[in-house]
């Protein structure tokens, strides 16, 4: 498995830059989180992004995958909306025209999976209506993907309408494919209290084609860096390495960008003994 870095943590570089810094630390993976200044859909110049993303990465040895995160690429005054869940169906349709989007830049640069999670519930909504737009989106997202030969990595976000494993597993009693995989946050298991946290990646291996990690502290959301929070990383190193995962696992530290490049190093210097041989 490979060691590697979310863009959102590098957020005040230009992403050739960051690639390059990355690349000198020892990370052998990239998280590209779309956004404004990455791959954005609206730049007049994404043909000549794309190519020098594909040149980056291949000079780097870098492998990749596409995060959909970005907070305010799609409405510039609420936090990652659209979504999959959003009642208006149009909007629901320009979230999912992002995906097609970011399922055509995988294809591109052979990225392992693209990254997404379900969205926020912003009114009472039953049970049976959200999973209906929730599955209904994954259809049509789920077919663009199998198209283009790339697989969807689906992440569990605390505070939205899949936030947990349990969640995620309901999820499937509606929707399943062979390009559905899982998106795993660590953090996101034990601020749940979803633990042991080695005996979910054991149980939810063989569906891993993402992993992100950082600290955190019990029933608090919030992305820390390495020994700040609570958790203990040997056995969670050690069991995503025993599910024969060999794809990234991402150290995901968005609200550090203020520090990029000391807090890149500071997470690799931390993990690097930990990492399988």
């Amino acid at each position: 498995m490979k060691l590697g870095y979310n863009t959102n943590g590098f957020a005040h570089h230009a992403p050739m830059d960051a690639i390059g810094v990355l690349s000198e630390i020892g990370y052998q993976s990239i998280a590209l989180t779309v956004d404004h200044l990455v791959l954005s859909p609206d730049s007049p110049n994404r043909e000549r992004d794309l190519q020098q993303m594909k040149d980056a990465l291949r000079d780097h040895q870098m492998g990749c995958v596409i995060e959909t995160g970005a907070r305010f690429l799609l409405n510039a005054r609420h936090k990652h909306e659209p979504t999959l869940v959003t009642a208006n169906l149009a909007e629901r349709k320009k979230r999912i025209d992002f995906y097609f989007y970011c399922i055509d830049l995988a294809a591109e640069l052979k990225a392992d999976c693209v990254s997404i999670w379900s969205g926020i519930l912003h009114q009472p909504t039953d049970d049976e209506t959200a999973l209906a737009r929730l599955a209904e989106g994954l259809q049509v997202i789920l077919k663009r993907a199998a198209e283009q030969n790339v697989v969807i990595g689906f992440e569990p976000e605390p505070g939205m309408y899949v936030e947990s494993m349990n969640h995620f597993d309901r999820m499937l009693q509606w929707i399943q494919h062979p390009n559905l995989g899982l998106t795993l946050d660590i953090g996101h298991l034990y601020c749940l209290g979803e633990v042991p946290v080695a005996d979910y990646i054991q149980r939810w291996g063989e569906m891993l084609v993402n992993v992100h990690l950082q600290d955190m502290k019990a029933g608090i959301h919030e992305h820390l860096m390495f020994g700040e929070g609570e958790m203990d990383f040997a056995p969670v190193i050690d069991a995503i390495s025993k599910t024969g995962y060999r794809g990234g696992v991402h150290v995901e530290l968005s609200r550090h960008s203020h520090a990029a490049v000391v807090s890149a190093q500071k997470a690799f210097n931390f993990l690097k003994p930990l990492w399988p041989s």
